[in-house]
């Protein structure tokens, strides 16, 4: 018999060699139906695969994120075997799961291939999920893999075969198609019920550009065609909320091929944004306790040696600035850590004084592949709201819960509610990825164990995950739309305070070591940004809109009175704007609804007399004359409570 532990903690007993399959039987029916694959220790698995000994096993469902992964990686597959039986002689590269679907790199000859075909190879895909075809895996050798694949004329697999060995290889069989695989995969092609291709692209093979061009075909799948459709319309208001679209219209950032690729230029009303959000976090940084500081915008080569970031990330930099003096040579900041720590070496440190929290807006520029750029998500500049914390080991947890409720504080003001804390740890089994001594780990993983449990949030764990100095505790945010997107990161480093040979005496007046607690509740003001337009689709919360009020005069002759109410309200820090243009009432308004400013002040006869205005809000209406003081009463009630003061 052997012992399964499950996801609760509950343990079973099995004989040798049960499946994942019957474990899910012996729990309940309707789980077995919908059950998809499993993971098994730390390594998902096909659901008939026997278990020999102990483990520990999650069953995955299309609930699961790697239940759905496993069920697009199965899709690509059945879009294989779509294609090859529409299109003979066709050879295959990779078909790995996305995180919104799966993709084929596919070689077609002299065959044509375009959107206009994606309707016959969807048809051919559900006729075949229909048939409820078994994935099967076969172990094979080397050998007889390259002489299978010799047979069918596909040097994409032959190819990869180079980079294996005997006692690694496997193949997966569904209906007639034939894949070198490591899988796994669902039990059989019948729960898939909705097949949608997205795209096709061109794709260098191994990403060479000297290699050959393959055609990638992008799709997505579901087990119900309901939630196809729902993703489709999902989809739809995406394109229009999309951030690069909006930020456009708003007039909020550009970019210029002049300045360069990847680096965004905040343009009048996106700096107002931007600076707006900074005041946010600075006053609530500044009740916390923290220091702001400011670090240069390069450093030397031998500081990011020292901090090891050189080691793991000098291929992801730009090219060094040489200067004149032989062997001297500087980086673009790539992070602001290892100059925090030179601040915080200006002098020696007390036990009494810890912790020190040090603050920065800092810029760094990291080099991504120009295909890898998107808007303001994916650029090569961006400004983190950085912060260290260095503090004695006894403090690691009270400061990481006070790191905790700053970042609720944030999400709670910008109306994030929908989030799960990812725990990201180390992969044991492969250790050599990190720095540091496994007691120090061992310790900054128990802290954000326990700090998450004591806040009670919804977490999950995720080995491999952890920076390479550091476990970290990163919030995925889920928008209006349903996405994930990973904002707030929180880590504990027990490493660059030893890499840096950073100090304090204790109260036995010896020398010891700070913790130091790297954190950043928006993660990067651009990345921030993006996400935030896209969740409130350009309708920002009413503190933080560049443009919080339109005044609109009915008529010329009301514009010096419009002059007098706009200088009331910006003596109340309440930012907008007159409009002035000769056009009716009517076009004002629906300018002002377009630009999406959350109020219109019109003013005429009637509001001149009673120093008042007549105001309407952006997508409700009509609210009613007001004098300016009970506006002004009314929008401070409404910053106040959306800003929890």
């Amino acid at each position: 018999m052997i012992n399964i532990t499950l996801p609760d903690g509950s343990v079973r007993q099995f004989e040798q060699g049960v499946t994942s399959l019957e474990i899910a039987q012996s729990i309940s029916e309707g789980l077995a139906r919908n059950v998809l694959a499993a993971k098994v220790n730390d390594t998902v698995w096909d659901l008939n695969r026997p278990i020999t000994e102990d483990a520990r096993v999650q069953l995955l469902t299309w609930n699961d994120d790697l239940g759905k992964n496993t069920f697009w990686h199965s899709s690509a597959h059945l879009l294989a075997e779509a294609l090859e039986a529409l299109y003979p002689g066709i050879k295959f590269g990779i078909g790995p799961p996305v995180e919104n679907g799966f993709y084929y790199d596919v070689d077609l000859g002299e065959q044509h291939f375009s959107q206009d075909d994606f309707a016959k190879v969807e048809q051919k895909m559900l006729e075949l999920a229909r048939g409820k075809s078994e994935f099967t895996r076969q172990e094979v050798t080397k050998a007889e893999a390259i002489a299978y694949f010799e047979q069918k004329g596909d040097q994409y697999k032959l190819d990869l075969l180079q980079d294996l060995e005997d006692g690694t290889i496997t193949f997966y069989t569904q209906g007639s198609f034939v894949d070198l695989c490591r899988g796994p995969h669902i039990p059989n092609t019948g729960f898939i019920k909705a097949a949608k291709l997205m795209n096709v692209a061109g794709a260098y093979w191994r990403g060479d550009e000297k290699g050959k061009q393959l055609t990638r075909i992008y799709g997505v799948t579901f087990p119900k065609q309901k939630e196809l459709t729902e993703y489709l319309e999902r989809l739809e208001e995406a394109k229009k909320r999309d951030h690069r679209k909006l930020g456009k219209e708003l007039e909020l950032f550009t970019f210029s091929e002049k300045v360069g690729m990847g680096l965004p230029l905040w343009l009048p009303k996106g700096t107002l944004l931007r600076e707006r959000l900074e005041q946010f976090l600075r006053k609530a940084q500044q009740r916390a306790g923290y220091q702001p500081v400011v670090t240069p915008h390069i450093g030397s080569k031998e500081l990011y040696v020292t901090s090891g970031h050189y080691e793991k990330y000098g291929a992801d930099s730009f090219q060094p600035i040489r200067t004149p003096n032989e062997g001297e040579e500087f980086f673009l900041k790539p992070m602001n850590c290892p100059h925090h720590c030179e601040i915080y070496k200006t002098r020696p440190r007390s036990y009494k004084e810890l912790p020190v929290r040090l603050a920065e807006f800092g810029t760094v520029y990291r080099y991504e592949q120009s295909g890898e750029l998107h808007g303001l998500t994916r650029v090569r500049g961006f400004t983190q709201d950085d912060a260290h914390i260095f503090c004695r080991p006894d403090q690691v947890k009270e400061e990481f819960l006070k790191v905790i409720d700053l970042v609720l504080y944030v999400f709670q003001a910008l109306g994030f509610e929908n989030f799960t804390a990812q725990i990201s740890l180390r992969d044991p089994a492969n250790k050599q990825k990190y720095i540091g001594a496994d007691e120090a780990w061992e310790k900054a993983e128990n802290a954000i164990i326990e700090a998450a449990a004591e806040k009670g949030l919804t977490t999950v764990t995720e080995l491999g995950e952890a920076a390479f100095y550091g476990p970290k505790l990163d919030f995925m945010v889920k928008d209006a739309l349903g996405r994930k997107w990973q904002l707030g990161t929180i880590q504990v480093d027990y490493n660059l305070p030893e890499r840096f040979q950073l100090e304090y005496i204790g109260a036995d007046n010896q020398k010891h070591r700070p913790v130091m607690i790297h954190r950043a509740p928006f993660g990067s003001l651009e990345r921030f940004v993006a996400l935030l337009i896209e969740h409130c689709g350009g309708n920002f919360p009413l503190w933080l809109s560049p443009e919080q009020y339109a005044i609109l005069p009915i008529s010329e002759k009301y514009q010096e009175f419009a002059q007098q109410v706009q200088e009331a309200l910006e003596q109340e820090d309440i930012r907008g704007y007159v409009d002035n243009r000769d056009e009716k009432i009517g076009r004002k308004i629906r300018d002002a609804e377009v630009r999406k400013v959350p109020f219109m002040l019109i003013v005429g006869e009637k509001e001149q007399e009673n120093q008042a205005v007549s105001v309407r809000k952006h997508g409700e209406g009509d609210l009613g004359s007001m004098t300016i003081g009970e506006f002004i009463g009314m929008f401070k009630a409404k910053i106040a409570e959306a800003l929890n003061k």
